[in-house]
């Protein structure tokens, strides 16, 4: 594994630690925090994270995320010796979703192709 990759899931676990445990609004209980990019030059990095609920439960996770942000790097900072602290980001990580999606879409190809078998079979 590369540097910036290993440094970027030490930021990812220690990220989730703070949102997990220190940050103490309600509309974070249910955040994970599934992955961290790292810019090459390492000074901006995004967060991604998933948050279980709906839409409005999404948009308010960010929003907190968003404001809590100076506080996040400010305890990473303190928790890892790195140079320098980068920017955070915090993006949603919509690749579960996504990933729903596309088994819904297989299921209903899977069920296209067994009704066609049937009427098929009849004639």
């Amino acid at each position: 594994m590369r540097r910036t990759e290993r440094v970027a899931d030490i930021i990812r676990e220690e990220i989730a630690q703070i949102v997990g445990y220190e940050l103490e609004d309600p509309r974070l209980t249910m955040v994970t925090v599934t992955e961290v990019r790292l810019s090459r030059d390492k000074r901006d990095a995004n967060i991604y994270v998933t948050v279980a609920g709906d839409e409005d439960e999404h948009k308010l996770a960010l929003a907190a995320l968003k404001r809590a942000a100076p506080y996040v790097r400010k305890q990473l900072g303190l928790s890892l010796n790195l140079p320098r602290t980068p920017e955070l980001h915090f993006v949603r990580d919509r690749v579960e979703e996504d990933g729903e999606r596309v088994d819904q879409l297989l299921n209903e190809i899977g069920r296209e192709w067994e009704s066609k078998g049937k009427d098929e079979g009849e004639a």
